[in-house]
């Protein structure tokens, strides 16, 4: 027995001579990635990190051997390593994000497919893109986005909208996990309240996707897609405080009620309540506002791992801007003015995968909208429903990728305005189909069609051609041509209509819209050898309209003409960005654009109003290690923009300066779920009023008691108007908000 054991010992020492232990810590920006996937290729060995980030894999023999570790969202790291004995060894790995050009996304094509190999350009941006200037709402947040700028609308209410390479803001179609429940009455509203704590990702796609999403895809698109409830944390919370007195609450928690349904939940709240006038003029320099907003969302673990989520959101917010005494008693009336809008929204989503073979996806949602607001002493109240459902089929037959698909959409709009003398109800429903063609790994075309039918303007057809061709790994040119169409509502699109004193003149009855557009996207990723990438990728676009609808504020100042336009309108120019990413905790994106925006009607072509030619954009990025401190500089600029003067007389400037908002912030991130930040947002003090004697025609006679008029309508100038003026708060082209700090924290549990 003596001998047995002796013999046991020695064998078992002899087969632990030589083996060993990898340990080792995955991380990013310093800070640890659970669940970081560890792989040994050739022991199939594999494990993933702990919430610390660490990992460990045991009984290693001596020899040289390959190691591979990956991350959702970051660059892939693999290194050789060679055991020599029993002393163990560590390896510890910083990633690097994936600078979004390989991620898997759904807007191009309606497809998941990775960025690099969709036909149709995507452009992809993270909450860490975000987080770089902390904002209250996804309106503010996109204006660090190269070719993309929100624009505000009104002086005093500060409602806005956004646009995409110089067009206005109806023209871009706002989705939320790919359903389009952002228009008609939200366009202007709905974009405030999306809690920041449910994002995932924002997808942007520049150009006409109507072959796919219907009308108002015209200009492009924006689609804001939530966290799938098993990838988001346990809870988190992001708040924040400037001086000001704005304050912005983002909580977000996720629980598992069963093993098969996990639920998300966000709620997002913003107050202003302090009213501030720096330029003098009598008016709130910004909006005040108290708003609430609940997310939730279910998702359903289904056999053969078949999607099935459900997801909702109430949105209520109280805002109102004027004059500084104003107050709610004033309501409605004629003696202080005011612009109050009670708004109350709600929303349900979802997504169901039909339990068949077939890959067949049956979406839907659901939107009601109530507007109870006054602007002065015009009254403006509306109802907005919308139900839309759509079911598609996913088949792959070869080398053919083929998307088919019908959608049926529910329109009820009814508001107090003479232009709407009864409810408007319509039915719109859809058929539509693509087919992507691999000819070989590096040329794909994109063949789509759509066809809608509306009672109002019968039969509608646009088609759609993308070509991509793959250079190389590092190299991809794309071309995408289609076609658009857009009707519009005026009075819930075109804010100017209900605010000023100017008269709303509606030549006939307003037709479609239709585009025609094209545009060449180039992309090209270049590695350097000490691990330096740079990413440039460049998009020239031509756009022509047709049936145009364009605001006209020249023809006579005291009045908003709208007609469809008797000739054509024309967006072109050309865009890039740059991301760059070293070595050292350095990380830049650049973007810039240059567009020519026009109209041309009896052989006269005049440029767009509120259209800057170029704008800019930039956001900086260092970490010092040592201090757990990161720093982000972020900031835009725009070149000059035709405003809406009032007429001859009219002091303020027909040209808006080149005018930049910059911002920078400081975070500390030492501790391991807790981040604190503060900064300086508008760090130049940018204001509109500038170089302008006042930025409000008329503030100091808002319901024009004293303008006094001739025989044909037209204002008079007199001791007290000596310009001629009537109350108008439309020029406005930047936000009236100058410096301010901000203090914030955010508390993350995994």
């Amino acid at each position: 027995m003596k001998n047995l054991l002796l013999l046991f010992c020695t064998l078992f020492s002899i087969m632990m001579t030589g083996q060993t232990t990898l340990k080792g810590n995955v991380s990013a920006d310093g800070m640890p990635l659970p669940l970081a996937n560890v792989v040994i290729k050739t022991l199939k060995k594999s494990t993933v990190s702990d919430s610390e980030g660490n990992f460990e894999i045991i009984n290693f023999s001596k020899g040289t051997y390959e190691i591979q570790v990956s991350y959702t969202g970051f660059r892939t790291k693999t290194r050789i390593f060679t055991v020599s004995d029993s002393t163990d060894v560590y390896l510890n790995f910083e990633l690097q994000e994936n600078n979004t050009l390989d991620e898997v996304v759904i807007t191009g094509t309606l497809k998941a497919v990775s960025r690099l190999e969709s036909p149709v350009p995507v452009e992809v941006y993270k909450p860490i893109f975000f987080k770089k200037n902390p904002t209250a709402n996804i309106f503010e947040a996109l204006q660090n986005v190269n070719g993309v700028r929100p624009q505000l609308n009104c002086n005093v209410c500060n409602t806005g909208d956004i646009h995409i390479n110089g067009l206005e803001g109806p023209y871009t179609l706002v989705l939320i996990d790919g359903m389009p429940i952002v228009s008609g009455l939200s366009t202007v509203y709905g974009l405030s309240g999306i809690p920041n704590s449910l994002l995932e990702r924002i997808e942007i796609v520049k150009g006409p996707a109507s072959s796919l999403y219907g009308s108002e895809a015209v200009g492009g698109l924006i689609n804001i897609i939530t966290k799938n409830p098993k990838n988001a944390p346990l809870f988190s919370a992001d708040s924040f405080l400037t001086d000001w007195g704005e304050l912005n609450v983002d909580v977000g928690f996720k629980a598992n009620v069963t093993k098969d349904i996990s639920m998300l939940t966000g709620i997002n709240y913003f107050n202003y309540s302090n009213p501030i006038d720096n330029n003098n003029d009598n008016f709130t320099d910004l909006t005040l506002q108290d708003r609430i907003s609940v997310f939730q969302k279910w998702n359903f673990n289904q056999k053969n791992n078949k999607q099935f989520s459900l997801a909702g959101r109430y949105f209520y917010e109280d805002r109102w801007g004027g004059e500084m005494q104003w107050e709610k008693k004033y309501r409605g009336g004629n003696e202080v003015y005011g612009e109050s809008i009670y708004t109350k929204r709600w929303e349900l989503l979802g997504a169901y995968e039909l339990p068949i073979a077939e890959k067949m996806l049956f979406s839907f949602s659901y939107t009601d909208h109530d507007q109870n607001s006054v602007y002065g002493d015009i009254p403006y109240l509306a109802k907005q429903r919308i139900g839309f459902g759509q079911l598609t089929w996913d088949k792959k037959l070869n080398n053919h990728d083929l998307l088919f698909g019908t959608a049926l959409r529910y329109q009820y709009y009814d508001d107090n305005t003479t232009a709407t003398v009864k409810e408007d109800i319509n039915w719109i429903p859809s058929l539509f189909v693509q087919d992507e063609i691999a000819f070989n790994e590096n040329h794909k075309v994109l063949l789509g069609a759509r066809y809608d039918y509306n009672r109002n303007h019968g039969s509608i057809f646009t088609p759609r051609l993308a070509y991509k061709w793959k250079l190389n790994d590092n190299n991809i040119l794309r071309f995408n041509t289609g076609t658009g169409f857009r009707i519009v509502n005026l009075f819930t699109e075109e804010h100017a209509a209900l605010t000023g004193s100017r008269d709303v003149i509606v030549l006939e009855e307003l037709k479609p819209e239709r585009s025609f557009n094209v545009n060449l996207n180039y992309l090209t990723k270049l590695y350097a050898q000490n691990g330096t990438f740079i990413g440039i990728e460049t998009t020239a676009w031509y756009t022509r309209f047709s049936n145009s609808i364009i605001p006209d504020y020249d023809t006579n100042p005291n009045q908003i003409i709208y007609k469809n336009l008797d000739g054509h309108a024309v967006t072109k120019g050309i865009s890039s960005n740059v991301d760059f990413v070293f070595t050292n905790g350095l990380k830049m994106i650049l973007g810039a654009t240059f567009m020519d925006v026009s109209k041309t009607e009896n052989n006269i072509t005049t440029k767009q109003i509120l259209t800057e030619q170029f704008s800019g954009t930039w956001a900086i990025s260092y970490r010092i290690n040592k201090l757990f401190l990161d720093l982000d500089y972020t900031g835009n600029i725009y070149g000059p923009m035709r405003l809406p003067t009032l007429g001859p007389l009219d002091p303020r400037k027909d040209y808006s300066p080149t005018w930049s908002i910059q911002n920078i912030q400081f975070t500390f991130n030492k501790f391991k779920k807790i981040e604190i930040y503060t900064g300086v947002k508008n760090l130049l003090n940018w204001t509109p009023n500038k170089g302008n004697p006042f930025i409000i025609a008329r503030a100091n006679d808002p319901f024009d008691k004293n303008v006094q008029y001739d025989a044909t309508g037209n204002v008079q100038a007199t001791a007290d108007n000596p310009y001629g003026l009537t109350f108008d708060p439309s020029y406005v082209y930047g936000p009236n908000q100058g410096i301010r700090t901000f203090l914030g924290l955010r508390y993350t549990l995994k």
